[in-house]
């Protein structure tokens, strides 16, 4: 009895411990619309510190109700979504009326740098290294999409914006899905569909263009449409007309992707053509399901692209990382 009694103290003592932990910001790493992301150093007890991204509410928008609970919503969801390819959520805070999400800090780039610098240079991406990426994608949906609550509910998690700038690429070679802004969870974030067009309009589902409830499979033909883009070297869809982009998501014809890469073999525009099945209920019916058949795809022969190859790929593209990678 006396050791649980002690125990019970000890709880009850940590229980009042007060965060003394403070971020101090280093520099701004990207700004949209409605909120902006920080390099941070997180400071805590004796000389301890920690980077981190520090993701803010604008000033301008800290006031508008329904945008804030979108970002308190997204916080709760990725709390607990713990997996190595989604970008951790550690804490939501608030100081005055402005929110701010602490997150895992990512040394890289995403999907769309990582493409324009290929544009720059004039040269494709590997097929290879395009299908490894989709596949780490389409793992991390996997299990956003399986993830139940405490009470083993499904959550049905859809994050609904799959594009190039939602992928991060770490100098280290691991691949990260993040942004679930204006993902849909039950319970925990309101979806809106059928009322609000939300997401990038070239990256969506014919059922998310056309206002339709969604589910895990909208999810598998956005990464189409990514995977299609770096394998092309261009979206499909993507017009400067919003109607006529939407119009193109939903009846556009998509031509092989041989008339663009011809290193692209039949095997790979099978898998492609059944992750972009404008009918739902011939896409693949779970990301999981798709991941294999990518897998097998770039591991059939006996080895495949790993996040080494990854990473050595990476620092030839973007010499920056090579010191930062040695220094760790």
């Amino acid at each position: 009895m006396g050791l649980f009694k002690k125990q019970e103290r000890n709880i009850e003592a940590l229980s009042t411990i007060q965060d003394t932990n403070t971020f101090k910001l280093t520099r701004k790493i990207a700004e949209g619309g409605m909120g902006a992301v920080y390099e941070a150093i997180q400071l805590g007890s004796d000389g301890f510190e920690k980077r981190m991204a520090i993701k803010t509410i604008l000033e301008d928008f800290s006031a508008n109700d329904e945008f804030v609970e979108m970002f308190i919503g997204e916080a709760k969801l990725v709390a607990d979504l713990i997996h190595q390819h989604i970008v951790q959520i550690y804490q939501l805070g608030k100081v005055g009326r402005q929110y701010y999400m602490a997150m895992e800090f990512i040394h890289g780039v995403n999907l769309e740098q990582f493409i324009d610098r290929h544009h720059q240079y004039k040269k494709r991406i590997p097929t290879e290294l395009c299908v490894y990426i989709a596949s780490r994608v389409s793992r991390a949906l996997e299990y956003a999409h399986k993830k139940r609550n405490r009470n083993g509910e499904l959550l049905g998690v859809v994050h609904r914006d799959i594009s190039p700038k939602n992928i991060m690429i770490e100098a280290e070679g691991v691949v990260k899905l993040t942004d679930f802004g204006i993902a849909k969870a039950r319970h925990i974030m309101k979806d809106k569909e059928g009322d609000v067009l939300m997401g990038k309009v070239q990256y969506m589902s014919p059922e998310q263009a056309a206002f339709e409830q969604t589910d895990g499979r909208s999810d598998v033909f956005s990464l189409g449409v990514v995977l299609y883009e770096m394998l092309a070297g261009r979206n499909i869809f993507a017009d400067d007309d919003t109607l006529v982009c939407i119009d193109n998501v939903q009846k556009k014809p998509i031509p092989p992707i041989s008339h663009y890469n011809p290193n692209v073999d039949d095997d790979l525009q099978r898998v492609l053509d059944r992750m972009l099945e404008r009918d739902k209920g011939k896409r693949y019916q779970d990301a999981g399901e798709c991941a294999t058949d990518l897998e097998f795809y770039i591991y059939k022969g006996g080895y495949g692209p790993t996040f080494n190859t990854m990473a050595d790929y990476l620092q030839h593209l973007f010499p920056e990382f090579k010191q930062h990678v040695a220094a760790r």
